[in-house]
């Protein structure tokens, strides 16, 4: 999960140095073409398992458009919003995974993960708060984000222990391809600009061919946490990718938060990390009274 929060900004950042030069549609459809082309061949060589029925053939599909929705709302959200801003807001995110954790997966919650996570979520309220008087309604994309990966998370926890993370990442991008396609032909050429076919050079191909590896990258690696630990448990952890957003948007961008979201992403920071160490010593402690004899 740690690598998903290094390696997921980054892919961010590159989405936003396309701005507006690709539309929102085309630069999906690249992205989830790099994933498939990069995943089979690694399918075919290792002889994973990749074919899906019933059950779980229809949860990837439904994982595929949630991912699908996400990923377009998140690009056109970094069009308005500076980096750190947009990966910030779609910080309620972990506040809708625990909802959902602890009502629909009946996973347990104690009252210091929730404390720590309402303060978290505090924290991105103060982070947030000069996007909504600079942008307005654009600054809540990112909450559409984050309730949409919300349950594509919950989808993908259903799923990640039945399936190969790479074979479900590659029927995944083989699913998004043939579902993008065909709006490229339906989409009229004279309507939005956002929704129009446009040629790139190759400085833009390399753009888009990097998101798809980094995206691809992280969503493998997000699989993989997701077949290995609860939702509830990883939630907190996300909040690192904000100090990760905060440098690239500075690097990239030039992009400085002012005082009072500095101050609310240490609250957020704080918070993720006293949750991470709670669930460090929470494992000892079990891991402890695992090894301790019987009585009887």
């Amino acid at each position: 999960m740690l690598g998903f929060c290094i390696v997921a900004p980054i892919g961010d950042a590159v989405a936003k140095l396309i701005g507006n030069s690709v539309p929102i549609d085309e630069v999906v459809l690249i992205r989830f073409a790099v994933q498939a082309v990069v995943l089979f061949p690694l399918i075919w060589v290792t002889g994973r398992a990749w074919r899906m029925r019933g059950r779980l053939m229809w949860l990837t599909a439904l994982r595929t458009v949630l991912h699908i929705a996400g990923i377009a709302a998140m690009f056109a959200a970094l069009r308005f919003l500076p980096l750190a801003d947009a990966i910030a807001i779609v910080f309620v995110m972990p506040f809708f995974m625990l909802i959902l954790g602890k009502f629909v997966l009946n996973e347990y919650v104690g009252k210091r993960r929730l404390g720590a996570v309402i303060v978290g979520f505090c924290g991105t309220l103060l982070i947030v708060q000069p996007s909504f008087a600079t942008v307005g309604w654009p600054a809540l994309i990112p909450v559409f984000v984050a309730a949409n990966f919300s349950l594509f998370m919950l989808v993908t926890r259903q799923i990640a222990k039945e399936t190969d993370p790479i074979g479900l990442q590659a029927v995944s991008g083989i699913m998004a391809v043939g579902l993008m396609v065909p709006l490229q032909f339906v989409l009229p050429f004279d309507g939005p600009e956002l929704l129009q076919i446009v040629s790139m050079d190759a400085y833009t191909w390399a753009l888009l061919i990097g998101i798809g590896v980094l995206g691809t990258v992280a969503h493998l690696l997000m699989t993989w946490a997701l077949r290995f630990a609860p939702s509830v448990a990883l939630a907190p952890m996300q909040y690192l990718e904000i100090p990760i957003a905060v440098l690239l948007g500075l690097l990239m961008f030039k992009e400085i938060p002012n005082a009072l979201a500095a101050l609310g992403i240490c609250i957020t920071m704080g918070a993720g990390l006293y949750i991470i160490l709670r669930e460090q010593a929470n494992a000892r402690l079990l891991a402890a009274q695992a090894t301790q004899p019987s009585p009887t």
